[in-house]
């Protein structure tokens, strides 16, 4: 049946459908071709290849969290045993296929949550809000954080796709906080948001998220006891593991204050002091944003709270900014609400921390310029931050806030 709109030309599905595929295939070419074709053999795919190795390992009974990739990266896997139970599937495909499918597999998922976050502008299109969803998909991919998940073959966009599919969609076949909770029990960050649907009164969600979460915990434990001791017993507070927490790349607050100071047990009372700021600042833009029925809103300012609260949020961690922009935009017939997105997608689409340590190797003069956008992501999320929270305005003397987002379909 074609889809038809009064004085629009009806476009068939499967004609539409053909049309996606080639937007997201052209938009996405440059960074597949820059990083799974030019891109050096020995940084190619280096996170799924620890992924695929902990799937091996399950497989050949070896110790999951003591096996390294192969020279020169010597990376370990990082993540709950859950994680490794996933891979599976991974260690049946060949490496050289790996990263292409998982390339894939991370377009459709971002396409996935443009779909959903992006809903009140898209249904602005009509019957062609699957074409449309496509166009608007596109600067998504090259965002730095999404083109550096295709670079490292990261897990980032699942991750996000889960908890907004999980919070941002109006009904669910899946008790809400189901993906969470597996989210939760692949990459611990996303576990935040239990404080917020506590803090939001969403009881049975965030019961959903704990229990759910236990059961995955509890159940690889019965499948992999000693990975799990493994993880559990020294893996998880090693931070060693995760490689250089004061390099460009950690954009959390902790990254920040370790490349500038003050460092010890001060900088870390510091980092705690700043964390319980931003991070009840955020829990309380995210319960205005509940409050005012924009599902999309509380997991975008969730999702910033988790990066920038977090002791390590790489660079690719901030896919969330899909779901901020998106939250920015909302049906998109703010002036002022397109400016904010526009500035947040802006700063995101330029790689800024890398400029900062290039101008600091480089030796350019104002070296103070050069430190500062290093910090960049750190920077822009905190201001994403701000700008939600003028969305969602609190009135005086009351518990209500007052917005002009209308809920989430």
């Amino acid at each position: 049946m074609a889809l038809t709109r009064p004085g629009r030309r009806a476009v068939r599905p499967a004609v539409q459908v053909l049309l996606v595929v080639l937007v997201l295939a052209l938009a996405e070419l440059p960074v597949a071709w820059h990083y799974l074709v030019t891109w050096p053999g020995d940084q190619w795919q280096v996170d799924v290849e620890v992924y695929r190795e902990a799937g091996r390992s399950v497989v050949y009974g070896r110790p999951i969290y003591d096996q390294m990739t192969e020279s020169p990266q010597l990376l370990p896997f990082t993540y709950p045993p859950f994680a490794a139970l996933l891979a599976l599937p991974l260690a049946a495909i060949p490496f050289a296929a790996v990263g292409w499918v998982w390339t894939v597999l991370q377009v459709a998922a971002t396409y996935a949550t443009v779909l959903i976050a992006f809903r009140r502008l898209l249904a602005r299109a009509g019957p062609l809000r699957w074409l449309a969803g496509a166009v608007v998909c596109a600067p998504m991919l090259w965002l730095h954080p999404v083109a550096d998940g295709v670079r490292f073959g990261q897990v980032n966009a699942f991750i996000v796709l889960a908890c907004v599919a999980d919070l941002a969609l109006a009904r669910t076949r899946w008790a809400r906080g189901t993906l969470i909770a597996l989210a939760t029990a692949v990459k611990l960050t996303p576990g935040v948001f239990v404080l917020h649907l506590a803090w939001s009164r969403q009881w049975r969600t965030a019961a959903t998220v704990v229990a759910a979460a236990v059961a995955v915990t509890l159940g690889s434990f019965l499948v992999l006891p000693e990975a799990s001791l493994a993880f559990w017993g020294g893996a998880l507070t090693d931070p060693t593991r995760l490689g250089p927490n004061m390099g460009t790349s950690n954009q959390s607050i902790r990254g920040f204050l370790l490349r500038l100071g003050p460092g010890g047990t001060g900088g870390t009372v510091l980092w705690l002091v700043l964390a319980l700021v931003v991070g009840a600042f955020g829990l309380q833009v995210a319960r205005r944003a509940h409050l005012a029925g924009d599902r999309v809103g509380e997991v975008a300012a969730m999702g910033l709270v988790a990066l920038l609260c977090s002791p390590v949020s790489w660079i690719h961690h901030f896919a969330w900014m899909v779901v901020v922009i998106a939250a920015l935009v909302g049906d998109g017939r703010s002036r002022r609400r397109l400016v904010g997105a526009g500035v947040v997608t802006a700063w995101f689409l330029c790689r800024l921390p890398w400029w900062g340590i290039t101008w600091l190797a480089d030796d350019y003069p104002v070296r103070v310029f050069g430190r500062a956008i290093q910090n960049a992501d750190t920077v822009g999320a905190l201001l994403a931050l701000v700008l939600l929270a003028r969305l969602y305005p609190r009135r005086r003397g009351s518990d209500v806030t007052t917005s002009t987002i209308p809920a989430s379909p």
